[in-house]
Parts: structure tokens; C-alpha cells; sequence
């Protein structure tokens, strides 16, 4: 039992995503995107290092005293799991908790679109789950994994910074790997995880070229890879990751990820008209013509191939968003808000529709 456990359990009760823990002030919730105080006393500097000792695991005290932050998993007994950060803010300990779920989620249940069940119905081939910070890419990977193991005789091995959701066999036979627990770093642990007879490779976060370059080699031998990567839309995620690589292997990686890329699912957690969150989410399938525009290094249509792309199953954030508000399950003031291009999606919601993307497509053709 933690020294904070009264205040982790208040967290859970409110529905709180985040708790931030910051010496001299009051703790704080993150409720629905928005950041509510707690009605607990500040935590001196003091209370914070006790906190910090106590929480930090053996495996990352290491890596804590040497980087002065570190990431690990945290289960409050009787209350749940967190993803915990701690790290030093002038010299005091600073602690971050987010809240994982028990219950693995569905695509149902997080108002997903049906279509993603490609993703986890696919034999083999990378799927990047992309967004920004905060917007549901754990929890949609998690639900991809979820569906697998329920649906599929399958070897699930996952490489995770730290382990959030935990996984029980069904239909799949499961490992769950920490880093700084059960394995160095991702890239020590994917050189030996084609040895381990996977199937289906999850990667928590992609962060360095090597482990880039060893999941694509998964893809390319017929595995399933499942992964995140930061980035604010489907096709800025492409040129984010060749990014990662040295400018003259860049070329090679390119046709690489063109041959065995599957899709880049990229979200935003927009506020609903009931006060809830629901995903708008943006689709890129590696359909012929997205294959052909990163082979042909047109990255910077990737867009308009995404907004044509409807009867393949592609759709843009705003034409997600579209959906929304037509729906009202978003308003279209917040739908605007949170819009890629909000006038064209405010002349598409007064029924004007531009072909320019078709067009530009079209001009680029050989």
C-alpha cells in the first residue's frame, strides 16, 4: 500500500485519465481533457522524495539516478494499475500517474471505427497507431491485441516501456516484456524476438532507428507488428519515421516501409455533447496508390490520398469529424476546434464539397 493511495483511489472514483503530483502545490486531475484540483494538501518537497522512494521500482532506480526521470508501471492494490513518470523538477521529485483500465478494451466499446478490424485481422505487415501525446494510442493498440487474442491462434509478444494493460490467454499464447525488467532496451529486446516464434510483435513506442529497422525486418518475414510513433496526422507519420534514419538509408527504408507498411491509424480525443471523449480517428490503408506515392517519394500527397481514398476505407480528420457532428455526438463548434483545415470542413457541413485532392492526384500521375 502506497502513501498515496487515498488520493489515487479519489482519482479512479472521479475518472480521472492523470494525477500530477508537484511539491508545494495541490494534486491535480486530469478529468476529460480538463485539469481539476484535488481536494488534498499540498506535498512538501520532503513528502515528494519519501513518495518518489517509494514508488520507484528496483529495476529503474538505476536509470533514475543517472537520467533524473524514469518510466515504470505501479498497482495500487484494490485500486488499479498506473503508468508512473518520475522525475525531477528544481531538484525536487515529481511524479505523473496515468490510470490503465483493467479490462482490455474493444473497438466497440471505445466507439472505434469497425474498419479497424483489419488491422488486427491482417497475417502480417506494420501498423502504426500515431496521435499525440494523450490521445488513446495505448488503449487502441491494447484493443488490437485484445481482439487478437480473443479471435486468433496466435504468438503474441509484446516489448513494452512500461507494461500498461495486462494481457490473459485466450485464443493467443501471450509474453508481455518490460524494459528495464525483462530486457535492456526495445532494440535488445527485438534483436533476439524473432527467435521467440511470434506471430504478432507489439512495440510500445518506436524511438530509435535500429528498433525501426528490426520491426520492418519482422514485417518483411511474414509477422504481424504492432506499434505507436508520435506524430499529429496519418501522413505526416511516413516522412516522421524515414526521419529517424540517416539521410542516404533513407531511400531504402522508404521502399522498405512501402512494400510491407499495412496502415497508420492516427487519433484525437475530442470532447463530446454529453461531456464525455470520443476518438476521431484518421485511416491510412497502404492501398496501391499510397504504396505508389511512397515509392515514387510523393510523401506530400499522402494527404490527398487519404481524402480520396473512401471506398478503400481511408478518411481524413476532418472528414471523421464530419461524421461526428453530423451524428451530433460533437458539436460544431468543438468539431471545428479540433478540424486539420476547419473552413473546408465548415463549407463540407454547408453541403460544398472541392474536388482539389482528386485533381492534384490526378496531375501526378505518370
Amino acid at each position: 500500500m502506497s502513501s498515496i493511495r487515498e488520493l489515487l483511489a479519489r482519482a479512479v472514483e472521479l475518472g480521472a485519465s492523470d494525477v500530477h503530483i508537484t511539491a508545494g502545490q495541490r494534486p491535480v486531475f486530469r478529468v476529460n481533457s480538463r485539469l481539476v484540483q484535488a481536494e488534498f494538501e499540498p506535498l512538501s518537497a520532503e513528502d515528494l522524495r519519501l513518495i518518489g522512494d517509494e514508488l520507484v521500482p528496483p529495476h529503474a532506480r538505476e536509470r533514475f539516478a543517472e537520467n533524473h526521470e524514469c518510466d515504470f508501471s505501479h498497482l495500487e492494490e484494490d485500486v488499479g494499475r498506473f503508468r508512473a513518470n518520475v522525475f525531477l523538477g528544481k531538484g525536487v521529485p515529481a511524479v505523473a500517474l496515468r490510470f490503465v483500465k483493467s479490462d482490455i478494451p474493444t473497438l466497440e466499446s471505445l466507439n472505434l471505427p469497425p474498419i479497424l478490424r483489419r488491422c488486427a485481422e491482417a497475417p502480417a505487415g506494420v501498423v502504426i497507431l500515431s496521435g499525440t501525446t494523450s490521445s488513446g494510442k495505448s488503449t487502441t493498440l491494447a484493443a488490437l491485441v485484445g481482439m487478437i487474442n480473443r479471435t486468433a491462434e496466435r504468438r503474441i509478444i509484446t516489448i513494452e516501456d512500461p507494461i500498461e494493460y495486462e494481457f490473459t490467454d485466450a485464443k493467443s499464447t501471450i509474453t508481455q516484456r518490460e524494459v528495464g525488467l525483462d530486457t535492456r532496451s526495445f532494440a535488445t529486446g527485438l534483436r533476439q524476438v524473432l527467435r521467440q516464434d511470434p506471430d504478432v510483435i507489439l512495440i510500445g513506442e518506436v524511438r530509435d532507428a535500429e528498433s525501426l529497422r528490426i520491426g520492418i525486418m519482422a514485417a518483411e518475414t511474414g509477422h504481424l507488428v504492432l506499434t505507436t510513433l508520435h506524430s499529429g496526422t496519418a501522413a505526416q507519420a511516413i516522412p516522421r519515421l524515414l526521419n529517424e534514419f540517416p539521410a542516404d538509408d533513407q531511400d531504402r527504408i522508404r521502399l522498405a516501409v512501402a512494400a510491407n507498411l499495412h496502415s497508420v491509424i492516427c487519433q484525437r480525443l475530442i470532447p463530446t455533447a454529453q461531456g464525455g471523449l470520443v476518438p476521431a480517428v484518421e485511416i491510412l490503408f497502404n492501398t496501391p496508390m499510397v504504396r505508389k506515392l511512397i515509392v515514387q517519394n510523393q510523401l506530400d500527397h499522402l494527404h490527398d490520398a487519404i481524402e480520396t481514398g473512401n471506398e478503400d476505407g481511408l478518411q481524413t480528420f476532418d472528414q471523421a469529424i464530419y461524421q461526428l457532428i453530423r451524428q451530433h455526438i460533437v458539436t460544431e463548434r468543438v468539431g471545428l476546434e479540433h478540424a486539420t483545415n476547419a473552413e473546408k470542413l465548415r463549407m463540407n457541413l454547408e453541403g460544398i464539397f472541392l474536388d482539389e485532392s482528386r485533381r492534384i492526384l490526378a496531375t501526378n500521375q505518370p
